[in-house]
């Protein structure tokens, strides 16, 4: 039986934004509900699946105390593609299982994307619907370019690791929904620890990812620095037209 499934309607594609995280590294307000250029960072990574013409379904999950205010925002942004604002969980992993229950039954692949990751395209976002839509599932990702090398005790430097096969991962990862669903239920199922991401659940699930080549533009908020580094970028990117183009072919 061929891998491929059918996402050519925009009503069988959903995106999942876990936004539950309490971003600990970067301290202070959560990075997801900072203010990034005039809008919260939530409500600019939203916007661009919001405005994407292969997207029907936006599904938030956020802490438990603030689901009626995150929602009644998003609501006041306009976001006609926003289905619903769930509570998170304890993990990213539990989030996003969350979100899946909230997934309409017309869908049929599930895009999963970092709330701190505001710097995708449109035409990355349709590359992985695509691969979806062929292999079964799929994730944005880049080879790894500096030297990996080992330290010990963190003080000293040791052997280099090959880098060679090695990709830094990204996000919206993508997948058939049978696929990630039933990759959830056995990791709950199971009680095992979380995984780094839906790539490796799938994974420890039998099926095979997909590449798809992303950008080191692409990255996830995650320090102060990254934050600063956003606040820089952010105004030349809302002028950039390559963030919004998107290819004719589907």
């Amino acid at each position: 039986m061929s891998d491929s499934v059918d996402t050519g309607s925009p009503n069988e594609v959903a995106v999942l934004v876990p936004a539950a995280g309490e971003g600990r590294r970067l301290g202070g307000t959560r990075k997801q509900f900072r203010t990034l250029g005039d809008r919260p960072l939530l409500v600019q990574v939203l916007l661009l699946f919001e405005q994407h013409p292969d997207v029907g379904h936006l599904i938030v999950s956020v802490p438990e105390n603030v689901v009626t205010s995150v929602s009644d925002r998003l609501q006041a942004e306009g976001l006609s593609k926003l289905t619903a604002v769930v509570s998170g969980g304890e993990t990213r992993q539990a989030s996003v299982r969350h979100a899946l229950r909230a997934v309409p039954a017309p869908v049929e692949a599930v895009l999963v994307h970092d709330a701190a990751r505001p710097f995708v395209t449109a035409q990355e976002v349709r590359g992985v619907v695509a691969a979806v839509r062929q292999h079964g599932a799929a994730a944005l990702a880049v080879p790894v370019a500096d030297t990996l090398r080992a330290a010990e005790d963190e003080t000293v430097f040791g052997e280099t690791v090959p880098r060679d096969h090695l990709y830094r991962m990204q996000t919206p990862q993508g997948f058939r929904r049978s696929w990630i669903e039933d990759a959830h239920a056995a990791a709950a199922n199971a009680d095992q620890a979380s995984a780094t991401d839906d790539v490796e659940l799938v994974q420890q699930a039998g099926r095979r990812v997909h590449v798809v080549p992303g950008s080191r533009r692409n990255f996830k908020i995650t320090t102060t620095s990254d934050w600063s580094l956003a606040q820089q970028l952010w105004g030349a990117w809302t002028n950039d037209p390559d963030r919004t183009a998107v290819s004719a072919d589907r």
